[in-house]
């Protein structure tokens, strides 16, 4: 895919060598954002100061357009979403991208939903840019997960229940995840699944025939923390049918804890929030 027309048209800064007698070009940088999963309040101070100081933000398509309009009106905004069969760009242009437009000088934010290093390519883009010299850093983001445990209410870890916790993907390139599943099995341990909707029944038949229960509590998270957030709770043998009926973003999570979660949506929790004084 041609990159022709990605690229800011701003003239690069340029900085003069000692002397004056000529002036090269300033290197710009990288800064890897996590914008969280979606809810601008989420969104860490670290993360708003770095959007702030933007020349071009290259971000996916599960960023929120509040999270994008905290940005300067000036910034340039490159939208390199993918979705499951259609990718704007590769992911190796998306290096090369971030690389070329850093090395004109620019301040540059890859926006990624979540957290940059979970399920994100984040490690990646880090590599491309430290092979080509350029300076990157990273800003954490809060993870789909942490924001879908606490709107439903259902810790992923809590004793006697969870002792342990595992984020795995389910979706794998050319075939099923490859994952311990007997692991993943054993009792009072919460596993949570990004990007399973399509292979939720797989999945949970690999779980139960490693010895899980299918009576296992679960919850399906579709849209953590956004307006529209969607919450299911079923058990493990029941996930199947539940992911069928659902599009969208959504995390699959099974465990003892999951028993603690309340169905709804997030109007829910913030009614009662509203509605409630402290200490009440």
């Amino acid at each position: 895919m041609s990159l022709k027309g990605a690229f800011p048209t701003r003239p690069a800064r340029l900085v003069a060598l000692r002397g004056g007698a000529s002036v090269a070009r300033a290197q710009g940088r990288v800064v890897l954002v996590g914008a969280g999963p979606g809810d601008p309040d989420l969104l860490t101070i670290k993360a708003l100061k770095a959007l702030q100081a933007a020349d071009v933000i290259v971000h996916d398509g599960l960023v929120s357009s509040e999270i994008l309009d905290l940005a300067p009106a000036g910034a340039r905004r490159i939208d390199v979403a993918k979705r499951k069969s259609r990718h704007t760009l590769p992911q190796d242009d998306i290096n090369g991208l971030l690389v070329a437009l850093a090395q004109q000088g620019l301040s540059v934010v890859r926006l990624k939903g979540g957290d940059p290093f979970i399920f994100g390519r984040g490690g990646e883009e880090l590599e491309a840019c430290r092979a080509a010299g350029v300076a990157c850093a990273v800003i954490p983001g809060v993870t789909a997960a942490l924001a879908a445990g606490a709107s439903s209410g259902a810790p992923l870890t809590h004793r006697g229940a969870a002792q342990a916790v595992t984020f795995v993907t389910g979706h794998a390139a050319h075939a099923e995840p490859d994952l311990d599943w007997p692991a993943l099995a054993r009792p009072n341990h919460t596993v949570v699944i990004y990007m399973g909707l399509s292979t939720a029944g797989l999945i949970a038949g690999r779980l139960v025939e490693a010895g899980r229960s299918p009576a296992t509590p679960a919850l399906v998270v579709v849209n953590a923390s956004r307006a529209d957030e969607q919450r299911i709770t079923t058990t493990l043998g029941g996930l199947a049918e539940v992911a069928a009926g659902l599009t969208g973003p959504a995390l699959l999570m099974v465990g003892e804890a999951m028993a603690l979660a309340r169905a709804g949506g997030a109007d829910v929790i913030e009614s009662v929030l509203t509605n409630r004084s402290i200490g009440a």
